[in-house]
């Protein structure tokens, strides 16, 4: 594999390197616009042979054609994320979120790149937020480029997820700053739920998606759910919490990974595969998609199996969310308990 991750300095574009790297990928080529954070790549993964980490911007599209060359798959993982921001800087998220996904899009098959992996988010179904209206707008681009990049020889297609627990940001280093102050955890909902995995699962699911996609699906994990209450109560037992509100920018209580149009469009990869959903419209190729068709139930995270604080904590001990670990030291969480 000679592959290519917009936003490579970010969460999900480490784990997928650190994967791409030890399954021996040829090339691995980060992108991202932050030169700090694209040292402390170079820092943290040293010199091997196969990385390259370029600055740019998913703005710039001669940039990423340049960046691309030479490579078979895209992961575009570069976002502008923070529902709180986009208040104040709704144009900013269209410039990266929406046009920047259509500049990939174009690089990547100008480019020869044969496959391109849209990163998308559970915000973007039934969106209350600009982050999730942008989500939803470069999701349905990216289904239906495939009218104009397939015949060239590249396929897309998308995938969304939940809450990537150890991100920058969430809400565990938040927590980690109020357990180190001694401070009450913040929460904005008493009854907020979401879907969750942490960055190595993530990358693995990126992975699977990589070598079973034809172009025009958008992939959906099978993810637990959880109650953030829950998870403070598994982080720090006893530590008092403090109910904030919600976000301004629109923020739901729950959140939904597919929609009840799509469920009708739903099918499952043969050999326990993931989730996709396929194209209202697909033009581009007579060829089926593999697999059988799904059903599930209504796919909310208030309606979904919940980890209990048990699980949680089974969990965080086995290493699912290894983010207890990074953000929150033994030392912190001892204090926070009593």
């Amino acid at each position: 594999m000679r592959i290519a991750i917009t936003g490579g300095t970010g969460t999900l574009g480490r784990s997928l390197i650190s994967r791409c790297l030890t399954r021996g990928a040829e090339r691995v080529v980060s992108l991202s616009r932050d030169e700090v954070k694209a040292g402390e790549l170079v820092r943290d993964f040293g010199d091997p042979p196969a990385l390259r980490v370029f600055l740019g911007d998913v703005r710039d599209r001669d940039r990423l054609t340049d960046a691309f060359r030479g490579c078979d798959t895209v992961v575009h993982a570069a976002a502008l994320k923070r529902i709180t921001e986009s208040v104040y800087s709704p144009g900013e998220l269209i410039q990266t979120n929406i046009l920047g996904t259509m500049n990939v899009i174009r690089a990547a098959a100008e480019a020869g790149v044969a496959r391109v992996l849209v990163i998308s988010s559970d915000k973007a179904v039934h969106a209350a937020n600009l982050y999730g209206a942008t989500k939803f707008a470069a999701e349905c681009y990216a289904v239906q480029a495939n009218s104009v990049t397939f015949p060239r020889g590249t396929l897309v297609s998308c995938t969304r997820y939940g809450n990537v627990l150890d991100s920058r940001g969430g809400v565990l280093e938040v927590w980690r700053r109020a357990l180190r102050y001694g401070k009450p955890l913040p929460l904005t909902h008493p009854d907020m739920t979401r879907f969750v995995l942490s960055s190595t699962e993530a990358a693995r699911f990126v992975t699977a998606c990589l070598e079973r996609m034809r172009g025009g699906e958008v992939f959906v994990p099978d993810l637990p759910a959880m109650r953030l209450v829950d998870l403070a109560e598994a982080l720090a037992p006893g530590h008092p919490t403090e109910t904030v509100g919600l976000r301004p920018g629109g923020e739901k209580i729950h959140e939904v990974l597919l929609s009840d149009e799509e469920m009708t469009r739903l099918r499952r990869s043969e050999r326990g595969g993931p989730l996709f959903v396929t194209p209202s419209h697909r033009s581009w190729s007579a060829i089926p998609y593999d697999g059988v068709e799904a059903t599930v139930a209504e796919y909310r995270s208030d309606r979904v199996t919940r980890l209990s604080v048990k699980e949680l904590r089974d969990r965080c001990t086995a290493g699912l969310f290894t983010a207890l670990r990074r953000w929150c030291g033994s030392d912190e969480l001892r204090e926070g308990s009593s």
